[in-house]
């Protein structure tokens, strides 16, 4: 799997990680212009490193449904075209703004990724969809979005099962919630993040 363009793997300490060119968000080492793209803080960069398809090139339109404090959408937003970040809390949405301010590309949105009728009418169409939203309900959230996705795009969607039950087994919810998305997607893979992320896994989908 190729990576989009705009992320390489570089040396940082000695050791090769995943990296973006970009001002520096959460602290992260640096080479130069280039800053550390760490996988146990991102979900999507946890996809990257083991190798998951995504489907992205580099410079796609990115809707971001739980943007947070912007740790893993800045990172997005080094490498891809516009990219909308919608967050809910108002605490980490003030460091997503302080990610967006020297990036012309990204778009903080204090939004409800349960409702996105609120943001409809700020939200172009995009290619690709990246949803890390810690909720009961997150295949619903990528259904009621899937409005945005052009028909060739990509749903990537991180899934914590604790956030919707916290004592059915991982592996149910995992079902549960592909059949949910199957509505509306054509799920194209679907991959376990560990060792970056407990419990959580990663799916690829495609629009019907």
């Amino acid at each position: 799997m190729s990576l989009p363009e705009g992320v390489e793997r570089r040396s940082f300490g000695g050791n090769e990680w995943l990296a973006t060119e970009g001002e520096p968000v959460y602290g992260e080492p640096t080479d130069g212009s280039w800053r550390r793209w760490d996988p146990r803080r991102s979900k999507l960069g946890a996809m990257f490193e083991l190798g998951i398809d995504t489907g992205l090139d580099g410079h796609e339109t990115v809707l971001y449904l739980g943007a947070a404090a912007g740790t893993t959408v800045s990172h997005v937003a080094d490498f891809a075209g516009p990219t909308y970040a919608v967050e809910f809390a108002a605490r980490p949405a003030r460091e997503l703004l302080d990610a967006a301010e020297p990036r012309g590309n990204l778009f903080p949105l204090l939004k409800d990724a349960r409702k996105p009728e609120t943001y409809a009418h700020v939200v172009e169409p995009v290619d690709a969809i990246v949803q890390d939203v810690a909720t009961r309900g997150q295949a619903k959230v990528a259904l009621a979005n899937r409005r945005f996705l052009e028909d060739d795009g990509r749903l990537l969607l991180a899934v914590k099962p604790r956030s919707e039950d916290v004592v059915q087994d991982p592996s149910e919810v995992r079902a549960e919630v592909v059949e949910t998305l199957e509505a509306c997607y054509e799920i194209l893979e679907t991959r376990s993040l560990e060792p970056f992320h407990g419990d959580h896994f990663g799916i690829v989908a495609t629009p019907r």
